[in-house]
């Protein structure tokens, strides 16, 4: 029997079945469907992650002060060597900035002044954050970009650097560039506007002499954090652990009585995978369910279509046809509803996460940006996984025949021509 034959055959023989053959099929439609949906979505919430992180720089390391001991992890709190309750909570300093700066490595080192106070324009007024920084080094570190007007330089003491929401959400009317802003009792002209970058959109810089006048919480000598900016995101580990030792040594520390932490995003984007990969997980362990529900619809079906054409295989058989044509002809129909259930399933999975994301599908394998939904879900959509969706779809297909093809071939001649 030719390939074409078997084939044919198998196609002749599923259109008959009709009804049962395209229930069949659902089965593996669902299933693939629901992979399609879940690795996609898995995927766009990996790379959106890694995006808006990477835009804050994978080279860039931050020294917080306080150290508690965790599971072998540092945590953020105010006591030193795991102590919570140490009156005189730690601080970082010029000295803390100047032996940082002096490890192999180091690019800039920028001392970080956080603070909160009543953002006023005009009549109207909001409760927000800002950073003071070194315009030198804040300029070096930064991946910002600015969308109108120019960087903080040395000496602008007046002037302020905002981001992107603040200029054109937060008020009833846009804010440009020289615009005056009032922080608390301090009054400072707008330089800068951000270009939008997603988290960096509500925030504002400005210099540390700026920041001091406003935040009384902060020392003249001290910084809410330091960040660094590092030559290679290849010697993250090294360099830390460079830092540390310096810093052990000129703060008088040891492991044990620590009272600082070094964090990277490095750090963060390991986690945030791992946690997305578990959860992708999960989501195919559930549409793997309808996969073997639909598996187990393709036996039931094969095994049907094995009683129902006994006596033909009788008559295949006398007309010497081998076990293995016989084989094949079943294990095509199995592997036929696999590749039709894939090709249906890949298709309704992408209507699935094209709905369910409300933004429109880039088959590039980049993530796709909503409509202006502020909530759309991002997906990635790649070539691979549709080709895996397909071939894993057939193989179902065709393991879910092998035992019925099997019994199939296995049938005596003689047994099968009395078969009414």
């Amino acid at each position: 029997m030719k390939t074409i034959d078997i084939l044919r055959l198998s196609l002749n023989s599923l259109s008959h079945r009709g009804l049962r053959s395209w229930l069949t099929i659902l089965g593996i439609i669902i299933g693939v469907a629901a992979v399609v949906a879940m690795l996609s979505i898995g995927a766009g919430m990996t790379q959106t992650v890694e995006a808006q992180l990477s835009g804050f720089g994978a080279d860039i390391l931050n020294v917080m002060p306080g150290y508690t001991e965790a599971e072998g992890k540092g945590s953020f709190f105010g006591g030193k060597g795991g102590e919570s309750d140490d009156v005189d909570s730690p601080t970082l300093t010029n000295t803390d900035i100047h032996t940082i700066s002096n490890v192999d490595g180091v690019i800039a080192v920028n001392g970080i002044i956080q603070g909160s106070g009543d953002i006023s324009y005009l009549s109207e007024s909001i409760y927000l954050g800002f950073t003071g920084v070194d315009p030198v080094a804040f300029n070096e570190i930064t991946t910002l970009e600015v969308e109108y007007g120019r960087f903080l330089n040395t000496g602008d003491n007046d002037g302020i650097l905002i981001g992107s929401a603040i200029a054109n959400d937060l008020f009833s009317r846009a804010l440009t560039i020289n615009t005056g802003m009032r922080i608390n009792d301090q009054t400072f002209r707008i330089i800068g506007i951000l270009s939008p970058s997603g988290a960096e959109d509500y925030s504002i810089y400005m210099t540390h002499a700026a920041a001091r006048e406003i935040v009384d919480t902060i020392g003249s000598n001290e910084y809410s954090s330091i960040q660094v900016k590092i030559v290679d995101t290849d010697l993250v580990e090294e360099i830390t652990g460079d830092i540390e030792n310096s810093l052990f040594s000129s703060r008088m520390v040891t492991e044990e009585t620590r009272d600082f932490t070094i964090y990277s995003l490095t750090s963060y984007i390991e986690t945030i995978e791992s946690t997305v990969e578990t959860l992708s997980f999960f989501f195919i362990g559930i549409a793997a369910i309808s996969l073997i529900v639909g598996a187990i619809g393709i036996a039931n079906t094969m095994f049907m279509s094995v009683l129902e054409r006994i006596r033909l295989i009788g008559i295949f058989k006398s007309l010497g046809t081998k076990n293995y044509e016989i084989m094949g002809l079943f294990i095509t129909e199995s592997a036929i509803i696999g590749l039709m259930g894939g090709v249906l399933g890949v298709f309704l999975g992408l209507i699935m996460v094209g709905f369910i994301s409300n933004s429109n599908i880039n088959f590039t394998g980049t993530v796709s940006k909503g409509g202006g939904a502020a909530s759309s879900i991002p997906i990635v959509v790649t070539p691979e996984l549709i080709i895996f969706s397909l071939i894993f779809a057939t193989i179902i297909g065709v393991i879910s025949g092998l035992i019925p093809a099997r019994n199939a071939a296995k049938l005596q001649v003689v047994e099968a021509m009395r078969s009414e």
